[in-house]
């Protein structure tokens, strides 16, 4: 049964690791899917932090648009597939990988994270995508 806008948003709030999916231009190779973090408040847009060189920001920046997709199997099987546009790219800020290390790691260790990646990830950019097309389900008691 598909979720209703309410569900499908606060689903995608929870903290799941996504996989974000973004076209090649090459035409003998399939779409990147690829795992990542995000942030999302219900109504609003989502972010991914991602290195300033990988392919993934050369994949989104040439296709301008990217897809996640968001699943549980417990207690129901659930996911949430979104797809739009990309409304900024901007370098990434200590703030920025605080928030979203903050997001999945246990409060402990979030300064000892960021200490890390900050000295040795490399230069990171933020990417805002505008949720505009979604694919939602939960299959129930399975």
């Amino acid at each position: 049964m598909a979720l209703t806008r309410e569900e499908r948003e606060e689903f995608l709030a929870e903290p799941h690791v996504a996989a974000l999916a973004v076209a090649t231009q090459d035409s003998d190779r399939a779409p990147l899917s690829v795992p990542i973090w995000y942030q999302y408040a219900p109504g609003g847009d989502i972010w991914v932090m991602t290195g300033r060189t990988s392919r993934k920001a050369e994949l989104i920046g040439a296709a301008g648009r990217f897809s996640l997709l968001v699943d549980r199997v417990e207690p129901t099987i659930r996911y949430v597939s979104v797809e739009g546009p990309v409304t900024e790219t901007r370098a990434a800020t200590r703030g920025d990988l605080e928030e979203v290390s903050a997001r999945y790691l246990p409060a402990e260790k979030v300064a000892g994270y960021v200490d890390f990646a900050w000295e040795n990830h490399g230069e990171q950019v933020v990417i805002r995508m505008r949720p505009q097309r979604w694919v939602s389900s939960d299959l129930g008691q399975v």
